[in-house]
């Protein structure tokens, strides 16, 4: 039997570092849903996961493995989401000072052996963020397109105080829970 294509519906460069990385060969197809951004944190990513691979399965053969990847920021039941701009960045960046948040990861994997789906829960602590880090960190630009406003693999690093679970799932691909679903990507 033939491996199947991997399909990343995501146009994350994040992702699609990860996936690079370790050499696992995939094409692109960016999904066109509608996110949700409100509902239960844990229930969100794994949604909207399953969303973005529907969406790209429903164009694609059979013998294709789409991937489907959300990731979102809470506190408590508060999602954070990819700010519009600036001063929705600072606001969110403050209301995670000084504390821990979780970062979920949502994975659907949609092939001929039918849908599977991972969630993945990494708690972030971080740093009491003084104006001059705030604002050092919201010039840099780097909070943009990020969940949360910020961008651990980055400049963003320097907000952390501590994480507990899967860096990579903070990046935004929960590469431990993907392979646990589909062990055969490192042989395709």
């Amino acid at each position: 039997m033939t491996p199947p294509r991997l399909i990343l519906a995501s146009r994350s460069p994040q992702r699609r570092a990860i996936l690079e990385r370790l050499g696992i060969p995939f094409e692109v197809r960016v999904a066109d849903v509608e996110e949700l951004d409100s509902g239960p944190p844990h229930e969100v990513a794994p949604e909207n996961a399953k969303r973005k691979a529907s969406d790209v399965a429903a164009t694609e053969d059979t013998d294709a493995l789409v991937l489907g990847v959300d990731t979102v920021v809470a506190l408590g039941d508060r999602l954070y989401g990819k700010p519009s701009a600036a001063a929705d960045a600072r606001d969110t960046l403050q209301a995670l000072s000084g504390r821990a948040h979780v970062v979920i990861g949502g994975l659907c994997l949609i092939g001929r052996t039918g849908t599977r789906t991972a969630v993945t829960t990494t708690e972030v602590e971080f740093r009491a963020l003084d104006g001059g880090l705030l604002d050092w960190y919201l010039r840099t630009g780097e909070w943009r397109e990020r969940a949360g406003a910020y961008a651990i693999q980055g400049k963003g690093a320097a907000l952390v105080e501590r994480i507990k679970g899967d860096y990579l799932n903070v990046v935004g691909l929960p590469l431990a829970a993907l392979l646990e679903l589909e062990p055969e990507l490192l042989r395709l």
